[in-house]
């Protein structure tokens, strides 16, 4: 241990300490003022937590969403502000699917933008000539079987052979143009739910429609129908670069 030299103390009259204890308090005073004026304001870091999405599980207790890819978000929303500046889509609603998850994760998201919540979070289907429980290959091509991404606008319902079905159009040419011809339609699939990815180790697969458990198909296509956007996501280099909604 270092011993301190002894230092001399002069003792101060109290008209002299009280002197030199207030020139020593607006030196501190000019010091801090200097620093806070001088400081530049810490910059600001993007966070992870994405407070305002929230769904309703089965139990209908209000949970946080903590599996959704911020830069996935961050392009839906992009292009969900550009089709509404376009006039393409409507405020309110936008789904999420992000293929880059297996088929075995819920990666299908329906987000009302008014409420700022996520009204459902549920498994989706690819189709069978995009891959196994990943999907890996896309199409536009009629007859390919792949699913396509890109951004959607939903259309209206029908009934058809597995029941109640929503049109999509595709907004993009040479992405997802040719859905109405392809017929990529949201529906609800009897090889789409948590007992078949479990068993199976992946869903069933579509005709390359992005389709939904069977219990949830009618509400969710009831709730998206008619002008809200669909944002269909894979990190495909071709895509990203090229389409109008994310430059």
């Amino acid at each position: 241990m270092t011993t301190m030299p002894a230092v001399k103390v002069k003792r101060l009259t109290n008209s002299t300490s009280h002197s030199i204890i207030s020139k020593r308090l607006i030196t501190c005073l000019l010091l801090c003022i200097s620093v806070v004026s001088v400081a530049k304001p810490a910059p600001k870091t993007q966070s992870n937590e994405l407070p305002f999405l929230h769904y309703k599980s089965a139990d209908q207790k209000t949970t946080q969403i903590k599996d959704i890819n911020p830069h996935v978000l961050q392009l839906a929303l992009k292009a969900h502000q550009k089709a509404n500046k376009l006039g393409l889509a409507n405020k309110s609603l936008m789904t999420i699917i992000d293929y880059s998850l297996p088929s075995t994760k819920r990666r299908m998201w329906v987000v009302d933008m008014s409420k700022q919540k996520v009204i459902y979070h549920t498994l989706v289907a690819h189709g069978s000539g995009s891959g196994d429980n990943h999907a890996k290959r896309f199409s536009d091509i009629p007859g390919s079987l792949q699913s396509s991404l890109g951004v959607f606008v939903t259309g209206k319902t029908y009934q058809g052979k597995h029941g109640l079905s929503l049109t999509l159009h595709g907004l993009e040419q040479g992405i997802n143009g040719n859905a109405e011809r392809r017929r990529i339609v949201v529906h609800g699939a009897h090889y789409v739910n948590e007992g078949t990815a479990k068993n199976l180790g992946r869903l069933g697969r579509s005709w390359g429609c992005p389709a939904l458990d069977t219990r949830l198909a009618s509400p969710i296509i009831n709730t998206i129908k008619e002008g809200s956007l669909v944002f269909a996501y894979y990190p495909d280099d071709k895509w990203l670069k090229r389409s109008k909604f994310l430059s």
